[in-house]
């Protein structure tokens, strides 16, 4: 397999950051370039918690995979998965079950291409170049349907994904088509940036993101909680990144609300 950093593409515009290389960059990556790592230095100027909001969000994916594992599941689909770096879905799920399918689908080119390298000659993972906005396409792609049974619970995945998603493409909706075609007993996995808790801070930093092809709609804990229409939420239902199911008090900060991103799990009821 390689891990490396792969060189640009010439379909890849350059002269705009892309949300998921700046993504890699806060989470210690090396897939991003130049363009990514001055909006990422810029963010971080303006608020200083940004890299350890995103590595909360990477350990609230790694928790909520776990909690899926224990519940029976051993399939996800990852919608907007962005750069595999370490501590991925596939990672955390096969120290449980080693033969965990996982499908990941993002729209960035570059996460797609960075993702099919890394997984290379691994047959229980596919990558998918699509939206999350299309579901029909999505759930009748060829490589989902060849390595998920959608008549069997499954892990929906949607981790730090639905803020880019604007209203006017009604979220709700589109995670509805999702769930209409998950077995009973699935769950449906979310953070979301909201301004909850730093509402300064966050609407300068959903301004930057206005920078690039996907801007930022932070949502706060009654939108988010709406999202979940249909669904069982899991205890503690929609909290600060680092109050879902902490592994240990150490893992608590003093002041949560520092962690803009707010994170559940619901299930679907059987």
């Amino acid at each position: 397999m390689t891990e490396g950093p792969v060189a640009p593409s010439s379909d890849i515009d350059l002269t705009r950051p892309s949300a998921a290389r700046v993504y890699d960059y806060y989470l210690g990556g090396a897939h991003n370039f130049a363009v990514d790592r001055e909006m990422a230095q810029q963010a971080i100027a303006m608020w200083p918690d940004l890299p350890l909001i995103m590595q909360a969000n990477r350990a609230f994916l790694r928790r909520a995979v776990r909690f899926c594992v224990a519940q029976g599941i051993r399939q996800f689909l990852d919608l907007g998965s962005g750069i595999p770096t370490v501590g991925n879905v596939h990672e955390a799920a096969r120290r449980a079950v080693p033969d965990a399918r996982v499908v990941y689908v993002d729209s960035d080119p570059i996460a797609v291409t960075h993702s099919r390298n890394i997984l290379d000659g691994d047959e229980l993972t596919a990558v998918v170049h699509a939206d999350l906005r299309h579901p029909d396409t999505i759930l009748s792609h060829p490589d989902v349907r060849s390595l998920l049974d959608l008549d069997q619970p499954i892990a929906v995945m949607m981790v730090a994904v639905l803020h880019f998603v604007p209203d006017s493409d009604d979220p709700a909706k589109i995670i509805a088509s999702y769930r209409d075609a998950m077995a009973p007993g699935s769950f449906l996995v979310v953070s979301h940036a909201s301004q909850d808790g730093q509402p300064v801070k966050a609407g300068s930093h959903q301004d930057l993101y206005r920078r690039t092809p996907t801007p930022m709609t932070m949502r706060s804990r009654p939108e988010v909680t709406a999202l979940f229409d249909g669904f069982d939420l899991v205890d503690p239902g929609v909290v600060f990144l680092p109050l879902w199911r902490p592994e240990s008090l150490d893992d608590v900060d003093e002041h949560p609300e520092r962690f803009t991103g707010l994170a559940a799990v619901g299930r679907k009821p059987r």
